[in-house]
């Protein structure tokens, strides 16, 4: 049974996956890690999801304030063994609704060029759209923007 649960930055299980995700993100992006890591600390974060199979964690997102209209998504993983099956999407979807539930209007994101798989889940599954780099992103190279309206 797959179940995706509402909770916040202090669930262990979040923390878990999170510190996986950090793992391969700082291989991933190399000498450029300590930047993005400065961004996505999980301190305080409001709203995340944690996706169990048959009781085990096996996938997470996130999301927290941009502006008054925007919901910036963060901290989205899913288990290597456990991926391309839906559970990444269905994750961003949990994520979208409790955004828009919380009168957001669209769900902003920030992923790296060195993430493909990623790109490819946000722009051809999900229906973002590549935007102008925002915030701390606008002179990043390696940073990929998108923008989907949820409301």
């Amino acid at each position: 049974m797959t179940i995706f649960n509402r909770t916040d930055s202090d669930n262990p299980d979040f923390q878990t996956l999170v510190a996986l995700l950090d793992a391969d993100l700082s291989m991933r992006d190399g000498d450029d890690h300590a930047f993005y890591a400065q961004f996505n600390k999980i301190a305080a974060i409001g709203n995340a999801i944690v996706c169990y199979v048959d009781d085990k964690a096996i996938g997470c997102g996130a999301f927290k304030k941009y502006d008054d209209h925007k919901a910036e998504i963060k901290r989205m993983f899913v288990l290597p063994q456990y991926r391309g099956h839906g559970i990444g999407l269905n994750i961003l979807k949990e994520l979208e609704l409790w955004a828009a539930e919380m009168n957001y209007t669209e769900c902003i994101l920030e992923t790296g060029k060195n993430q493909p798989e990623a790109i490819h889940l946000y722009q051809q599954k999900a229906g973002y759209s590549i935007i102008p780099n925002y915030g701390q992103y606008e002179h990043i190279d390696n940073s990929v923007c998108m923008m989907k309206t949820v409301l």
